[in-house]
């Protein structure tokens, strides 16, 4: 869908890029298709890191922040906050003048974006194809107060765009409740976010060693300024691929189940096998989800002993050990 916009605005002449000097592409999904562009000036930027391997392996060059450049095109993301803060990182990359392409759907907020920029830089009129739209606007500062600014939330530092950017999310906080008073020497966070599970876990005795798995290197970085613990290890991954060094003795987990916009429950099963991988024979998967998921055939795979441990309408707690082995 991104690429039969590019393609007519290119062809219409709706979009004209410079003839010399980097394209900055800020956050693309995986399997996007960006060949209407000339991938030697291409530099994909995306703290993603799922989408940063993808477009590493295509053989482009990839980084987590805007360097400097002639172009960018900027793929809306579904949060607001996040969107914003994607425009003004372009426009701060570039020199005045210079192109920002802006390419969304509809269902991502696009028609918004596109009202709200209208009454702030000289806008061009929107090609819309494929249930998206895709238009430019010169950079300028005038977006400068739309920059991502960390906030602090019940003492917690997050970002536009990371999950849960407002406070704890409910799965988390029933999640932390049920932990028990001791937990294993060595712990993984999978998918730790900001670091509101980590945080609890470092309160439990027995924790000598805790890794906090994320794929938003954003998110990471703020887990990083939330989490200042020596026992403490961060790692920026895809966390369904990720292996600990050494075997753990549980991993806690509230994992997610969205990709972009779309209820996605592979995803999430793909965490729990994971979960399995690297757990020590007699381990304990400290697990949330929503009530909804088809997660028992996976865990039931993947575990020998499973047990429901409390949760609310909407999430189900779950203790799961000793993982099974192929």
């Amino acid at each position: 869908m991104r690429s039969t916009r590019l393609d007519l605005a290119l062809e219409t002449g709706a979009a004209r890029l410079p003839e010399a000097g980097d394209i900055l592409i800020l956050r693309p999904r995986a399997g996007d298709d960006l060949s209407a562009l000339p991938k030697a000036r291409l530099r994909v930027v995306t703290g993603f890191k799922p989408d940063f391997d993808w477009f590493s392996r295509a053989g482009l060059a990839c980084a987590t922040t805007p360097s400097p450049a002639a172009a960018a095109l900027v793929c809306l993301p579904r949060a607001k906050a996040e969107a914003r803060a994607l425009l003004a990182a372009a426009c701060a990359a570039l020199p005045p003048g210079a192109p920002v392409l802006v390419d969304g759907q509809k269902t991502d907020g696009v028609d918004s974006i596109y009202k709200d920029l209208r009454g702030r830089v000289a806008v061009g009129p929107a090609l819309s194809k494929a249930h998206g739209k895709i238009f430019g606007f010169p950079a300028s500062d005038a977006l400068a107060d739309w920059v991502a600014v960390p906030q602090q939330v019940a003492g917690f530092t997050t970002l536009p765009g990371v999950f849960s950017a407002d406070g704890p999310d409910r799965g988390s906080a029933l999640l932390a409740e049920v932990l028990p008073p001791k937990l294993p020497g060595r712990v993984v966070d999978l998918g730790a976010g900001w670091g509101y599970l980590s945080h609890h876990i470092l309160l439990r005795d027995g924790v000598k060693e805790l890794h906090l798995v994320e794929a938003e290197a954003a998110a990471l970085d703020c887990a990083k300024a939330n989490i200042t613990d020596p026992r403490c290890q961060f790692h920026w991954a895809d966390a369904t691929q990720w292996q600990v060094p050494h075997l753990a003795g549980a991993v806690v987990c509230n994992p997610p189940f969205h990709t972009g916009r779309n209820a996605d429950p592979s995803l999430g099963q793909a965490f729990l096998k994971a979960a399995a991988r690297m757990l020590a024979p007699d381990g304990t998967l400290w697990l949330v989800c929503n009530r909804h998921l088809p997660y028992d055939p996976v865990l039931k795979a993947a575990f020998h002993n499973i047990e429901e441990i409390g949760g609310d309408a909407a999430f189900r707690l779950i203790r799961a050990s000793h993982p099974k082995r192929r």
